[in-house]
C-alpha cells in the first residue's frame, strides 16, 4: 500500500516524527499530504514544534513558519507561550492572530499578577511589551520598573507573610540566612528546591532539614507544599533519590544531641487520606503554562527536571524534617542568582 493511501490519522502520526524542514517539504508533495498538514484537527506540526521548544537550539525553519499556509495558526499559541523571548522579539515572523488568541498567549505565558501591566492596551501590544520587559530584566540589572522584590514566607502554623526587599540589593540566600539566624537554625544547611519552572520564571523554595527535639519547630506545611500528599515520583526518580541519600549520608548537618521523630509528623494522616486520589484532587496548571520540564505540575513530571522528590529517601531513612519557615521566591529564568 502506498504511503499516501494510508488513513489520514496514521499519515499525520508519521509526519509528526519528521523535523520541520522535512515536514515542510512533505506538505507540498501532493494534495493529500497538503490537506493532512493543513488540517487543524490532525495537526502533525505540534510534535516537531514542541521538540524544538524543548531543545536549546531551534531549527531555522521555525523562524518563518508563519508564512506557511499549511501550518495551522493554533501552533503559534504554543510557540508564543514557550519560546525564548529573544527569539520571538528579534528572530521570528509573527503571524496575524485574533485578539482572543493573543489573550490566550498572554495568560499562558505570564503570571496572573502581571495582567495589571496591560491596562487599556490591546492584548498583542501588552504581550510584546511584557515580553520585552522580561527580556530586558533578564539581561540587565535595571530595576526601574520594579524597585521592590516580593517574596513569601510559609510559617509553621500555616500562615504566610508577603514581604519585600529592595530589588537592587536583593539576594534570596542572604535574606534566608538572616531568617535562619533569627530562628537559631544557622547551623543547618540551606536546601534550595526548584518547585516549578515556567517559560520565563522559576519558583524556588528555601528551607532547612534537621532532627528537632520536638514538633514545635517542625513545619509540616513545607512538606505538603514541596511534595503534595498522594503524588509519588516515578521509579527512576526514586532510585536517583536513593543515590543522593547515599552520597549525602555523611555530609548532612545534624542538630547533634537530639532524637529522631516519628515519620508521621511530616504529613498529617488526615491530609494523606484527603488527598489519596491525586487525579481528582489536583488540577494541572495551564495558566500560566509550565515549561516542558514541569508540564504536569503539580503532578510529577518524568524526565529529570522535576526534582521536588530528589532526596526524599533521606527524609524517610535519616528521620529528617523540614524545620523553621519555608521561603518562596520567583526568579527570572536567565537571572544570574542560580
Amino acid at each position: 500500500m502506498a504511503f499516501q493511501c494510508l488513513p489520514v490519522d496514521l499519515i499525520a502520526e508519521i509526519l509528526g516524527e519528521l523535523d520541520l524542514d522535512s515536514l515542510i517539504k512533505m506538505s507540498y508533495l501532493s494534495k493529500r499530504f497538503h490537506s493532512v498538514a493543513s488540517d487543524s484537527s490532525l495537526n502533525p506540526w505540534r510534535r516537531p514544534i514542541l521538540r524544538n521548544l524543548r531543545s536549546s537550539t531551534y531549527e531555522s525553519a521555525l523562524k518563518h513558519l508563519s508564512v506557511r499556509m499549511t501550518v495551522p495558526r493554533q501552533n503559534w499559541i504554543e510557540i508564543l507561550a514557550l519560546a525564548r523571548p529573544a527569539f520571538i522579539l528579534y528572530e521570528a515572523s509573527i503571524p496575524n492572530l485574533r485578539s482572543s488568541e493573543w489573550e490566550e498567549c498572554y495568560k499562558r505565558r505570564f503570571m496572573p499578577g502581571w495582567r495589571r501591566w496591560r491596562k487599556d492596551s490591546f492584548w498583542k501590544e501588552a504581550f510584546l511589551k511584557m515580553l520585552h520587559r522580561v527580556w530586558h530584566r533578564s539581561v540587565t540589572s535595571c530595576t526601574a520598573d520594579e524597585a521592590w522584590t516580593k517574596y513569601i514566607v510559609l510559617n509553621r502554623n500555616g500562615s504566610a507573610n508577603e514581604l519585600e526587599a529592595s530589588s537592587r540589593n536583593y539576594n534570596p540566600l542572604a535574606v534566608f540566612n538572616e531568617m535562619k539566624l533569627q530562628n537559631n537554625l544557622s547551623h543547618l544547611e540551606t536546601r534550595v528546591t526548584l518547585v516549578v519552572e515556567l517559560a520565563d520564571v522559576r519558583i524556588f523554595a528555601f528551607g532547612t532539614l534537621g532532627k528537632p527535639r520536638s514538633n514545635l519547630t517542625v513545619n509540616p506545611n513545607a512538606q505538603i507544599f514541596l511534595q503534595p500528599p498522594g503524588i509519588q515520583a516515578g521509579e527512576e526518580e526514586h532510585m536517583l533519590s536513593k543515590l543522593v541519600a547515599m552520597r549525602k549520608q555523611h555530609s548532612l548537618v545534624d542538630d547533634h544531641g537530639v532524637y529522631p521523630m516519628s515519620p508521621s509528623m511530616s504529613v498529617p494522616t488526615y491530609l494523606s487520606n484527603e488527598y489519596i486520589s491525586p487525579s481528582t484532587t489536583y488540577t494541572r496548571l495551564t495558566h500560566p503554562q509550565p515549561a516542558p520540564s514541569h508540564a504536569k505540575y503539580p503532578l510529577f513530571t518524568p524526565g529529570g527536571g522535576d526534582t521536588r522528590w530528589c532526596g526524599s529517601v533521606a527524609l524517610e531513612e535519616e528521620g529528617l524534617h523540614w524545620v523553621g519557615a519555608l521561603m518562596h521566591v520567583a526568579d527570572l529564568a536567565l537571572h544570574p542568582w542560580f
